[in-house]
Parts: structure tokens; sequence; C-alpha cells
């Protein structure tokens, strides 16, 4: 599963804000669907990356889920 647990964290040691990222044109709504760990467009994504000046990394990172999906 996706976590976004390391955008978080990225965003508290760049001391940027939810409302910081509104500011710079991110909807409210897509951080309330991370926030609650809903899909999200890779275009968000990129749109992260642009405003915290860092890589994919920083925002998600994959967790084995270790319940069965079938």
């Amino acid at each position: 599963m996706i976590s976004y647990k390391p955008l978080f964290q990225t965003m508290k040691e760049k001391g940027i804000s939810s409302y910081e990222l509104e500011k710079r044109g991110f909807p409210r709504s897509t951080y309330y669907a991370l926030k609650h760990g809903k899909g999200i467009t890779t275009n968000s994504i990129n749109h992260l990356c642009a405003i915290l000046h860092c890589s994919v990394s920083d925002i998600i990172e994959y967790m084995e889920d270790t319940t069965e999906l079938f």
C-alpha cells in the first residue's frame, strides 16, 4: 500500500503548513485525501514535488500490505 507519511515529515522539516500548500495552489481537497490515505494523481504528486523542491520518495513510500487483497 502507498503511504504519505514521508510527505508530512518533509513538510515538517521544511516548515511548510497545509495552509502554505493551499496558498501555493495545492487544492485543499487533495490535501484532505492525503491526510486520509486516499489515492491522488501523479499530477498532484508532481505539484507537491515542485512546491516542496523534493523527490517523489520524500512524498510517498510503498509499504508491504500484510492483508490478503483477493
